[in-house]
Formats: C-alpha cells, sequence, structure tokens
C-alpha cells in the first residue's frame, strides 16, 4: 500500500510504492501538501502495478497534473488530430500530391475505426493498427499497405512528440512483405515498338515522352510548349508530385519527334491528355487507357469491363507493365549504358531526400551524355 515520507532537506512529500514485481519505490511528488501528494502515490502505485488499462494511464495523469499544478495535457478525438494534422501537412508544406495521398490514408483509417474515430487518440492500440494494415493488405498491394502504414506512422509520431500519447501503438507494426508477383518491370525495346505501331499520335508522343524524360504520366500530359526549349535543347518541367524542378536534355529521337509536330506551337503537347488530367485531378483514366493499350499489343490481359462478383473492396489484380513502367525502362537502359547512378536519378527525378542529399550536383553535360546513351525507338 503506497505511503509517503519526508527527506530530511526536501520540502516536497516522496511516494512509496511497489511496483509489478515487487520492488520498493521512492519518487518526489514534488508536492507540500499532505492530501494532494498522497493522491499521487497512491497513482503511482496503480500504474506501476499495471492495474489501469494502457489508455487510461493518460487520463490519469492528465487529472494528476490539473489537480496538483493547474497544467493541462493536450488532447485530442482521432477524427480531430487527423483533421490538425492533416491542415499542418498542407501545401506548401508538401506537395500537393503528397497532402492527396495523406489524406486518402486517413480517410481509409477513420473508414476502418468507425464510431472509435471520436474516442480520444490515446484509446488506439498496436492492435488496432495492426488489423487495419491486415485489413488494406486484403484490398491491396503490399505497396499501397505499406503507403498506408507510413502515413499512419507519421500521425502517431506527431501525436507522440506533441504530446497526445505517451506510447506510439504503430512503433513496433511492421510494414508487410512484397511479392515478386506482378512487380513492376522495364518494357524491352521491341515491346515498346510494337506498343508505338498500334498507338494513334498522342500516345505515341507520349509513350516518346515517357521514355526519353523518364517522367510520370500526369507530367508529360499536362507538358505545355513553352516548357520545352529548343534552341537550349531543354525540357523544363515541375513535377506533380514532388514539385522538384527539373532541366531535361533533349535526346536525339525525341527532338526529332517534336520538331515533326505541326506549326503553331503552343498551349499543351497533347490536349486530349492534359484535359483528362484537369478535369479529373489524377491521371487513373489515361493510366487504364495505356493499359487497354498494352492490352492490344498482347502485353497485358485486357481489363473486363463485367463484374467479376468481386465487389469494389476485392485486392485488384497487378500487372508488370504500365506507362510506369516506362520510367523504370529509361533507367535501366541508362544504367545498361553505364551511365553513373548519380546522373540517372537526377534525370528522372528521384523522389528520395537522401539520394539527391548523397549526389549534391549534376552538371547538364553529364545529363546531355546520358540521354545520348537512349536508343533509337
Amino acid at each position: 500500500m503506497a505511503s509517503l515520507t519526508k527527506k530530511a532537506r526536501s520540502k516536497y512529500w516522496f511516494a512509496c510504492f511497489r511496483d509489478l514485481q515487487g520492488k520498493q519505490r521512492r519518487l518526489s511528488t514534488k508536492q507540500t501538501d499532505r492530501k494532494k501528494a498522497m493522491k499521487i502515490a497512491e497513482q503511482y502505485e496503480q500504474i506501476t502495478q499495471r492495474k489501469l488499462p494502457v489508455h487510461t494511464v493518460r487520463q490519469t495523469l492528465a487529472e494528476l497534473a490539473r489537480e496538483a499544478y493547474g497544467e493541462t495535457f493536450p488532447s485530442a478525438t482521432v477524427r480531430q488530430f487527423i483533421e490538425a494534422w492533416l491542415k499542418s501537412k498542407a501545401p506548401p508544406v508538401v506537395a500537393q500530391a503528397t497532402h492527396d495521398f495523406y489524406r486518402k490514408s486517413m480517410t481509409k483509417f477513420l473508414g476502418f475505426l468507425g464510431p472509435a474515430a471520436d474516442l480520444d487518440l490515446s484509446a488506439v492500440s498496436r492492435r488496432m493498427i495492426t488489423e487495419f494494415r491486415n485489413q488494406v493488405a486484403q484490398k491491396a498491394s503490399a505497396t499501397t499497405t505499406n503507403h498506408d502504414l507510413k502515413a499512419i506512422k507519421l500521425l502517431f509520431r506527431s501525436a507522440k512528440r506533441d504530446g497526445y500519447i505517451i506510447e506510439d501503438p504503430t512503433e513496433f507494426v511492421e510494414s508487410v512483405r512484397k511479392t515478386s508477383e506482378g512487380a513492376r518491370r522495364p518494357f524491352t525495346v521491341s515491346e515498346i515498338r510494337s506498343v508505338i505501331q498500334l498507338a494513334d499520335k498522342e500516345w505515341r508522343s507520349l509513350v516518346l515522352f515517357g521514355l526519353y524524360t523518364g517522367q510520370r504520366l500526369a507530367d508529360l500530359a499536362t507538358l505545355r510548349w513553352d516548357n520545352v526549349d529548343l534552341a537550349r535543347n531543354e525540357i523544363r518541367i515541375k513535377t506533380r508530385k514532388t514539385g522538384k524542378r527539373l532541366s531535361i536534355p533533349i535526346a536525339r529521337p525525341l527532338k526529332t519527334h517534336i520538331e515533326s509536330l505541326p506549326a503553331g506551337r503552343e498551349g499543351y503537347f497533347h490536349p486530349k491528355a492534359a484535359a483528362t488530367v484537369t478535369s479529373q485531378k489524377r491521371s487513373g483514366t489515361l493510366s487504364n487507357q495505356f493499359a487497354n493499350l498494352l492490352a492490344q499489343a498482347g502485353l497485358r490481359d485486357k481489363a473486363p469491363h463485367r463484374s467479376q462478383g468481386k465487389g469494389r473492396n476485392a485486392k485488384r489484380s497487378s500487372n508488370g507493365l504500365s506507362f510506369h513502367a516506362l520510367r523504370h525502362t529509361a533507367v535501366s537502359l541508362l544504367k545498361d549504358a553505364g551511365i553513373p547512378e548519380a546522373v540517372v536519378m537526377e534525370l528522372v527525378g528521384h523522389d528520395s531526400k537522401a539520394m539527391s542529399a548523397h549526389y549534391t550536383h549534376v552538371d547538364t553535360e553529364a545529363l546531355a551524355k546520358a540521354v545520348a546513351a537512349l536508343p533509337e525507338i
């Protein structure tokens, strides 16, 4: 049973109690009032002997702080903290695409929690985080699952840093293992040629830009003529995902393609694709169109138009080839040609901050030599 004692040279009462292993403990209550000190001592004992549920420990400590010291701990429901956190991560703090990704992950998490989303943030347990991860993994790829888990980990790390929780429930929740099934792979040169032969003019142009710049579909769909400087032989682009500004030398085959386009060079390079992306604010429809083009070329199965009876929440099948695979193709071809990794990553605009910090600067001449190493399609 908890008790109090005083030290000769201290004005404060010390709490005496035993922990879960029976070890005698003494902690200062920082109180001169015996009644307040005794209440703190009893709470110390309950906490160390684990007589209180984990989610009520913080509440107990908050009540003690308020009664004894007139101070309060910050508190919020899961829903409230998520909304505040998303506001703190809004552009220009992060890129719009990153913010959209965070909000999508948080929407999934709130949907998983249901009524529990309106409980205090400290009520979320490691078991709940694990169940959320497993539920996402049943419906999505390992990459998507791990991305969602990463966002949730960032959320609770912020909560712990700001004093909303004592323990981070995501700390020991591991990511899921990726399998080789459906893993992305680069195109072969012959596969790209077969796609180009079947593509209309706009898709043919998008494929060439994708191969020779290594950029994402949405960025190329919204590429404008004023982004291209033929006199200086470079394409200037700001990526939608990271906001990174790139100056990409124009490979000779791509320059030949650009010069072959009709006169009146203004507006978007790919008007139909640009209209799709700007109206929907995403490239999903274009990705599906490209998937159909790949199916026509016999490079992937054609997506069924009729329901397969799996429902909206079923895990989608993945395929190794997509428009993004052109990015992998550019990287693969450049590395096969002996181009240093620093140059390759700078050319395609690698997202990793660690990579950017490691490779301090790549000059224009090195980039020009890199694109010259790409084969003519």
